[in-house]
């Protein structure tokens, strides 16, 4: 009996060596991230928020207005081996000087996506299986594109695929300006958008709450860091309410 229970704690234990290590806190945790970026992990919650979005390593994902690469840097190496990364950017030099940095980001196709000029082809029509933005909503509503933006979403996504959003939330007590020009936008207002492009709200997560931020500084969102448009004016205050309170939505395709 002894000699049975030892043979199959081994072979349990052997078994659970054989099973992979997560990929995605693989990813997270990946040497090449930017030091900068890493620290920021505790405002972003990487790992959760793509958790709770669902992507998978064999996905086909979009990510829009990638900006600096900060998702970049986790979502490449996680869908490199057997997924595929659009990045939607705007032609910036500084992001496509990264991608060309590191063997990680070899395989990332980068689509020209600028809704002002009406460039919003971010991916082969019904190829994704998500589409991502993080804090962009605000940028194409100053622009007056916010839903020629969800449209193009729609349209490059596989029914049953997912749109995930997060972004600066302004509470529903204050009233939406149109452009947005605090950086902050209503659940309501995003999911007005997403509903009028086909989408279905799937989810909501509380991950990037943040209850300290009061949503009402001189500056908008770009007060908090770490832009800190104030620069060294109460920039204790700002530092000890962190980064902004974001909505994390989750919509999908029917």
């Amino acid at each position: 009996m002894k000699i049975w229970l030892t043979a199959a704690l081994a072979l349990a234990a052997a078994s659970a060596q054989a099973q992979p290590a997560d990929p995605l806190k693989a990813a997270v945790a990946a040497d090449h991230r930017t030091v900068g970026n890493v620290a920021r992990d505790v405002y972003r919650h990487p790992y959760e928020t793509l958790s709770f979005f669902g992507i998978k390593p064999t996905d086909t994902v979009v990510e829009l207005s990638p900006g600096g690469g900060w998702y970049t840097e986790i979502l490449a190496p996680y869908l490199a081996e057997r997924g595929q990364l659009y990045a939607a950017d705007g032609g910036s030099p500084r992001f496509k000087a990264k991608m060309d940095s590191l063997g990680v980001y070899g395989k990332v196709r980068i689509t020209p996506f600028d809704p002002g000029k009406g460039l919003l082809d971010i991916a082969p029509p019904g190829s994704a299986d998500a589409v991502l933005t993080f804090r962009n909503v605000h940028n194409w509503m100053g622009a007056g594109k916010a839903q020629d933006v969800f449209n193009a979403a729609f349209k490059a996504l596989k029914p049953g695929g997912v749109l995930g959003v997060e972004e600066h939330r302004l509470p529903a007590s204050r009233p939406q300006e149109a452009q947005a020009p605090s950086g902050y936008v209503q659940e309501a207002t995003v999911i007005k958008f997403a509903e009028a492009a086909g989408f279905k709200l799937a989810g909501r997560s509380e991950v990037n709450a943040n209850p300290k931020d009061t949503a009402d500084h001189p500056s908008g969102v770009w007060t908090l860091p770490p832009t800190y448009a104030l620069k060294d004016k109460d920039r204790a205050k700002y530092q000890a309410i962190g980064e902004s309170d974001r909505m994390t939505l989750k919509f999908v395709k029917p």
